[in-house]
């Protein structure tokens, strides 16, 4: 915004009409700009793993191990260990919720075994397709579903002489825990000797996020997968989308009377960007609306009309002119005798 300045003539007149005297005024000018404004919200956030759960234990048993805070577990993996036997890791939607040991059990408990132990490198033997009927039980087969076939038993037999446990060719509730994919230990809940069904550690995902509590006004709007912008700690700026947005506001603590304020996750498109960062807090810029290739003028250049409306000052005169988007510190106008470059007054 170029600032320059101009001169304005002002007449003063004695009681009885006759001009007594004659001064000039010196007022800063700027050019009105064609330029795009866009409305941006700057949220606060920091870098982390993202909010820890609590991880309960589905085993029947004794706590003999636990991974130390700070660990990976990827499928397959040990997450714990129960009377000395290892509890592994699995990616799936659901829980296991009973023994699968039945010859032709089928349901999505069973697929989420079959995708596990074929994603580990196992030989699952082929599945019934959806329709068929699953021998010898005869049930028929629906979508989603796995089998717990001859292939699927060898299969489970073989995973559980690597792993250490007995060949049963059944798997068990607490033999494996379920979740979404890989994660991070954030802390751990017991020590070794406690109970295996409790909550034994909390744990996060293990790719780094930006995190922001948002007010609730700062959060309306905000929706899954909108792309922002993250102005990191060394400056560089990073393109992100939204993440999640958690429905259930939190209180902040060590704040008395403080707004209760919800959870943004937001996640980089480019991981490594942040992968060396181990902490530090950032600046989320979530755009909204945007005027593109608009006449523009500082608010500063435009004047309250007494009737109402507003104008600005121009080189000839004072311009009515209609008020569009304010944004940045600018006012889209539009307006007759408008022109790009022209100079305007602005208050001083």
């Amino acid at each position: 915004m170029a600032v320059g300045g101009t001169t304005v003539a002002v007449l003063r007149h004695r009681p009885d009409g006759e001009p007594v005297a004659q001064q000039s005024t010196r007022v800063a000018t700027v050019k009105l700009e064609r330029r795009d404004l866009s409305t941006t919200k700057k949220l606060d956030g920091s870098i982390g793993f993202g909010t820890a759960r609590p991880l309960d234990g589905h085993a029947t048993g004794t706590v003999t191990w636990l991974p130390a805070a700070g660990a990976t577990i990827r499928r397959g993996q040990q997450l714990f260990r129960v009377d000395d036997k290892p509890v592994a890791l699995f990616y799936g939607s659901m829980p296991l919720f009973r023994t699968i040991g039945v010859a032709g059990t089928a349901g999505r408990d069973v697929r989420i075994v079959v995708d596990n132990l074929k994603a580990l490198g196992y030989h699952v033997g082929p599945q019934p397709a959806p329709g068929e009927k699953a021998a010898p039980t005869q049930v028929k087969v629906r979508d989603g579903e796995g089998v717990l076939t001859p292939g699927l038993v060898k299969a489970i037999k073989k995973w559980q002489e690597d792993a250490g446990r007995p060949p049963t060719g059944e798997i068990a509730v607490g033999d494996v825990e379920v979740l979404a994919g890989a994660v991070r230990v954030d802390s751990t809940a017991v020590q070794p000797g406690s109970p295996a069904n409790v909550p034994l550690m909390s744990v996060t995902p293990t790719r780094k996020v930006i995190t922001v509590a948002a007010g609730l006004s700062e959060a309306a709007g905000l929706r899954r997968g909108d792309r922002v912008t993250v102005t990191l700690p060394d400056d560089r700026t990073v393109k992100a989308r939204i993440l999640a947005v958690s429905r259930t506001p939190v209180a902040q603590d060590g704040v008395a009377g403080a707004e209760p304020k919800l959870t943004v996750s937001v996640t980089v498109d480019d991981a490594k960007a942040i992968d060396r960062l181990d902490g530090g807090d950032v600046a989320v810029h979530v755009t909204g609306r945007t005027a593109r290739d608009v006449l523009a003028a500082p608010i500063e250049a435009l004047i309250a009309l007494s009737e109402g409306g507003y104008a600005v000052q121009g080189p000839s005169g004072l311009v009515a002119v209609t008020t569009g988007m304010f944004a940045d510190g600018f006012v889209e106008i539009s307006g007759a005798g408008l022109a790009e470059g022209m100079d305007l007054v602005v208050a001083s």
